[in-house]
């Protein structure tokens, strides 16, 4: 396993922001991924339009997960509406 930093930014609305939250959880957890620390970043104006928005909730998960399987997670997390982008960084040990 290796470690990964996953930022996503999420649409702002509370409800849908907590459903898309642990949907990207519990797909980390599906795929075998061991959860090292989950930052929530708040709500910031976006660079630019995503999606129809110009705002979006930040939140950082470092995890522990094999590399292969990391395609399939971005495969999932594009299929959802509410998650405006994601981005998979490898971490430093």
């Amino acid at each position: 396993m290796r470690p990964y930093e996953l930022t996503t930014i999420f649409t702002t609305e509370e409800e849908l922001y907590q459903q898309s939250k642990a949907a990207v959880l519990e797909t980390l957890k599906n795929l075998g991924a061991e959860l090292v620390k989950e930052e929530e970043l708040g709500e910031k104006a976006l660079a630019y339009e995503i999606k129809d928005k110009t705002r979006g909730r930040y939140a950082l998960f470092v995890v522990n997960m094999m590399p292969d399987k990391i395609n399939e997670a971005q495969k999932v997390f594009k299929l959802d509406k509410n998650i405006l982008k994601h981005l998979f960084v490898r971490a430093e040990n």
